[in-house]
């Protein structure tokens, strides 16, 4: 014997609730009490509501990707304040930064790797970048990333 369908009354509702809900692509509905859900997805840009309560649901934020783009604005501004610069330009900066800084690590963990030690220092870098830069760039590099140190170390 089958059990009889539920009348139409208080106990139908929350079940009917459940389904609608879990219908409208909600991964999960939790019942407390007689109606309330829970879990309630964030749906684009919209903060949607859940279902029976008024309670809203929080995106979630971005996760932050890190870029020298702070920094090659602020170089950019000390040598030429009239100058500005695209996104565009900005990105195309940013790969050739995280480029030049994988070759001067790739470069300075052979170093360390031919002379058999375990601790990246100062002069490993700048030995990296005397090798990868040439000429006069490279003399400039070392005078201003020894002041770097030297500033960073005095603060």
């Amino acid at each position: 014997s089958a059990p009889a369908p539920p009348a139409l009354g208080a106990q139908a509702a929350p079940t009917h609730r459940v389904v609608a809900a879990m219908g409208k692509g909600l991964k999960s509905a939790k019942m407390v009490g007689e109606e309330k859900i829970k879990k309630v997805m964030a749906v684009g840009s919209q903060v949607r509501r859940s279902v029976l309560g008024d309670e809203p649901v929080r995106k979630r934020r971005k996760k932050a990707t890190q870029t020298y783009a702070l920094y090659i604005y602020k170089v950019l501004k000390q040598i030429h304040p009239e100058c500005s610069i695209s996104k565009r330009g900005m990105g195309i900066m940013n790969s050739f930064m995280n480029d030049i800084f994988d070759r001067v690590a790739t470069e300075a963990t052979k170093l360390l790797r031919t002379n058999k030690n375990k601790t990246l220092s100062n002069r490993e870098i700048e030995t990296a970048v005397k090798l990868m830069l040439p000429g006069e760039l490279s003399k400039h590099a070392v005078s201003e990333g020894s002041k770097a140190v030297t500033k960073y170390c005095r603060a």
